[in-house]
């Protein structure tokens, strides 16, 4: 870090100068960035059965492990923990996967968005099922995906949202409310 540069730098600016190879920046980075990413890991968390064996904390720290080796050009703060949910996701998708490779049958049920609540699944294989439909409406309408993924997983307001995917507040909103519509009869339709 160079000693002419404030203390107390945005995050946004930590990202950019650690992304640019400034170490330094991501020591000063991780303190601030750690209790908003645990926040995101609890949230994926919240609706998982009694007996999970993977806590916040771990879900955390394997999402930063992947967030300090992928090559991505952040553009702000909230991107970065956009990113991040993102990689949460695909670690409890990953695990669920496998669990449910070990179970005889292994086949998917029926599950509303609404009983869902998407942060807070039950079951692996509802999870899976979110994460089939997800997908599929990427394919469709990657903006509508991404805003269920900043606000469901990555806990984002419409603001940060909006400031993200550089949308109006009101179109994030009518973006989720279409989404969530879209994401109820796909879902329904699995079996």
């Amino acid at each position: 870090m160079n000693e002419s540069q404030p203390l107390d730098r945005s995050v946004t600016e930590l990202l950019i100068d650690w992304r640019g190879g400034d170490e330094q920046a991501l020591e000063v980075l991780a303190p601030r960035i750690y209790e908003e990413l645990r926040r995101i890991a609890h949230c994926h968390l919240r609706g998982e059965n009694p007996g999970q064996t993977l806590s916040a904390t771990d879900l955390l720290h394997e999402a930063f492990i992947r967030l300090v080796d992928v090559d991505v050009a952040w553009n702000d703060r909230e991107h970065f923990f956009a990113v991040g949910a993102r990689a949460m996701r695909r670690i409890l998708v990953d695990r669920s996967r496998s669990k449910a490779r070990l179970k005889r049958g292994g086949a998917s049920h029926q599950v509303s968005l609404d009983e869902a609540r998407l942060a807070g699944i039950e079951t692996s294989t509802e999870l899976l099922e979110l994460d089939r439909a997800l997908n599929e409406l990427a394919k469709l309408d990657p903006r509508k995906a991404s805003v269920v993924e900043l606000v469901y997983f990555g806990g984002l307001t419409y603001d940060e949202v909006a400031t993200t995917l550089d949308i109006s507040r009101a179109t994030a909103h009518r973006q989720l409310r279409l989404a969530k519509a879209w994401l109820h009869d796909h879902i329904e339709t699995f079996e």
